[in-house]
């Protein structure tokens, strides 16, 4: 597996991560303990050492799962995970007030059972605390030794720029695919200029992107896709046209889909590790096997051409949740 670092930092990472969330939130019901356990040494065996989490993931179970995984492996994993995201009610409520920082980064380091986090990002944006004041806690927490990097997620570049003067941030953390190229516009030059990483979760458009979901497709009510726009049967079915481009590609490359989503994702710039998300071994491996797939200079020249005069039909995130981006 090849290395990446983020940004200038010397945070080096497989250029490959893997992103836990799915194991235990947000795509139904929890998957077996054990089995995730085992997906995860063998996501190490070959060679991944980036791993995502959060403490809302459950909340707490996916730290915990994440924490119990990687204790045979101390030193040999990068693991982040995420603050700032309160389960109330059963509704998620933005907190990064000082106080509930330093509640959260003890969980965490409970939970994962380390003594330092490795990138720890504020998960959203909370409008109420003003950046630098979260930048100050998290300088703070890394004078104490218990983090040794920090990142933001979904956040805006003006948010970025003020909190990276306060102290340097490794990497931003947004949804990036063939299928959502927002970031190219403002996002990705502005991380160019100030060094920092770039980590995209969702770079096969929370599945979409493997070719392997049509109109008829079902998502129960514990599955976050149940209330995307970008998952309505009318918006699959218009969408169908990116997913046969990259069909195309694919099969002029000896490759599936979503290797060629991944890998379009990797050659956009040096300092990008996408993290797929996925629950079964043979998904790994093919996520895994995109680290490999080499698109020359004139293929993403054309491959971007046709993408550009491709339409995405539906909304990433329903109203709720695209309020709390880009702040």
């Amino acid at each position: 597996m090849q290395k990446r670092k983020l940004g200038k930092s010397d945070l080096e990472v497989s250029s490959i991560g893997l992103g836990c969330m799915g194991m235990s939130h947000g795509y139904g019901p929890a998957s077996d303990k054990k089995l995730m356990i085992s997906l995860i040494h063998e996501a190490i065996d070959r060679g991944v050492t980036f791993f995502d989490t959060a403490e809302v993931y459950g909340p707490f179970v996916n730290e915990e799962l994440l924490g119990e995984a990687l204790a045979p492996f101390k030193g040999k994993a990068v693991i982040a995970t995420k603050f700032g995201i309160q389960m109330v009610n059963g509704k998620q409520v933005l907190d990064s007030k000082p106080e509930r920082i330093r509640k959260s980064i003890e969980g965490s380091l409970k939970r994962l059972k380390v003594d330092t986090i490795d990138l720890y990002y504020q998960h959203r944006v909370d409008p109420s605390v003003p950046i630098e004041e979260v930048a100050g806690v998290i300088q703070d927490l890394i004078k104490e030794g218990k983090i040794k990097h920090w990142g933001l997620s979904e956040a805006g570049v003006e948010t970025i720029r003020r909190a990276h003067s306060v102290y340097p941030l490794t990497a931003i953390q947004s949804e990036y695919s063939m299928m959502w190229r927002s970031p190219e516009e403002e996002l990705l030059p502005a991380l160019e200029e100030l060094g920092i990483g770039f980590v995209p979760f969702s770079p096969l458009g929370k599945g979409f992107l493997t070719g392997k979901i049509n109109k008829d497709a079902t998502f129960g009510s514990s599955d976050f896709r149940s209330i995307v726009p970008r998952f309505k049967p009318e918006n699959i079915e218009a969408n169908q046209v990116l997913v046969e481009l990259i069909k195309k590609i694919a099969a002029g490359k000896d490759a599936t889909p979503a290797q060629i989503a991944l890998s379009w994702v990797l050659a956009q710039k040096q300092w990008i590790v996408p993290i797929p998300g996925t629950r079964k071994l043979e998904r790994l491996e093919e996520n895994l096997g995109a680290a490999d797939i080499e698109l020359t200079h004139e293929e993403l020249k054309d491959l971007n051409n046709a993408l550009s005069k491709i339409e995405i039909s539906g909304d990433r995130y329903p109203a709720e949740y695209a309020n709390r981006v880009g702040k």
